[in-house]
C-alpha cells in the first residue's frame, strides 16, 4: 500500500530528528514523507533538509504564515499545504513532530488494513515519559486516536471531506468516519512516544474555541454540558467549563458556520448518547 505521511512542524528543532530517525528504521517505510516547516525560526528546516538529503523519500517545504498561534486551524492549513504536494497514496497520515514511533508501526498498521476493508482510520497509543517510564498519556480514552498520529485510507479520508479547519478537527474526523460507515480503530500494543506532552495550557480565547467547535459539530447545549464538564474535571479547571460554554452559546447566537450537515449532526448526537449511556 502507497503511504503519504505530511508532517507540520513549527519550531521544532528539539524534537525532529528523534522523531525522523523513527520513520527511516520503520520495517516498512512510508513511500513519502512530506515535511513542512511553518514559519520557524529555529532549526527545523536545517533538520528536515538533512534528512532530505539522505533520503530521496523525505521531501521539505517551506510555508509563510502568521506568527499567532491559532489552534486548530493553523495545523491543518499546514497539513493541506503538504496535502497538496504529495503523490498518489492509499494511506495518508497527519503525524506530529514530537513523536517516535516503533519500528514495526507501518507494517502493522499495513496489515490492519489489508485485513479489514472497512477499515477507515486507525493509530497506536500515545505514552509520555515519567521519570525513568513512559506512561500512557490520560487524556482521552484509549479508543479515541489522537490528532498527533492519524493514518487514514483514501477512500475514508476523501469521504469526510478531508479535514476541518479548527479546533476539534480530530474529533469530527473520527465521528464522520463512523456516519460513513468506516471503522476507527486503537491498536494498543503499538506504544508511540510523545515527546512533548499534551498540556492544559490553553488561554481563555482558546476554551472558547473548544466551546465553539462543540456548536459546530452540532452536540446540542446539553451534551456540550457534559463534554465541557469532562474536559474541566480532566484539567481540574471549573473555569473551563464555564468558558466553553460562553463559546458554544456565542457561536450560537452568532450563527457561525457548522462542521456538519443536519443529518451528520443527529448521527453524531445519537452516537454520543449511545457511548453516554452505555457507561452508566
Amino acid at each position: 500500500m502507497q503511504i503519504s505521511i505530511v508532517i507540520p512542524a513549527h519550531n521544532e528543532a528539539a524534537y525532529l530528528k528523534d522523531c525522523l530517525d523513527s520513520f527511516v528504521d520503520q520495517t516498512y517505510q512510508p513511500n513519502e514523507v512530506i515535511v513542512v516547516d511553518d514559519n520557524s525560526s529555529d532549526a527545523t528546516f536545517e533538520i528536515a533538509q538533512g534528512f532530505a538529503q539522505n533520503h530521496p523519500w523525505i521531501k521539505v517545504f517551506q510555508r509563510k504564515s502568521v506568527d499567532e498561534h491559532i489552534p486548530g486551524k493553523k495545523v491543518v492549513d499546514t497539513f493541506n499545504f503538504g496535502l497538496s504536494q504529495t503523490s498518489d497514496f492509499d494511506l495518508i497520515g497527519k503525524f506530529d513532530a514530537d513523536i517516535v514511533l516503533p519500528p514495526d508501526y507501518f507494517e502493522i498498521m499495513v496489515n490492519h488494513f489489508q485485513a479489514n476493508w472497512k477499515l477507515g482510520m486507525c493509530s497506536g497509543l500515545l505514552y509520555i515519559k515519567k521519570g525513568n517510564d513512559w506512561i500512557y498519556e490520560n487524556i482521552a480514552d484509549k479508543g479515541h486516536i489522537r490528532g498527533p498520529i492519524k493514518l487514514y485510507h483514501k477512500a475514508c479520508f476523501h469521504k469526510i471531506g478531508g479535514l476541518r479547519t479548527g479546533i476539534g478537527w480530530d474529533t469530527v474526523d473520527t465521528l464522520l468516519a463512523k456516519y460513513h460507515d468506516f471503522e476507527t480503530e486503537t491498536f494498543p500494543e503499538l506504544h508511540v512516544k510523545h515527546l512533548r506532552p499534551t498540556g492544559h495550557g490553553y488561554s481563555s480565547k482558546n476554551y472558547q474555541a473548544k466551546g465553539e467547535a462543540l456548536y459546530k459539530m452540532r452536540y446540542g447545549i446539553v451534551l456540550a454540558k457534559i463534554a465541557a464538564l469532562k474536559m474541566a474535571w480532566q484539567a481540574k479547571s471549573p473555569r473551563l467549563y464555564i468558558q466553553m460554554i460562553f463559546g458554544f452559546l456565542k457561536a450560537f447566537l452568532l450563527q457561525r458556520p457548522h462542521y456538519v450537515t443536519r443529518q451528520e449532526g443527529k448521527f453524531i448526537r445519537k452516537y454520543r448518547w449511545k457511548g453516554i449511556v452505555s457507561k452508566l
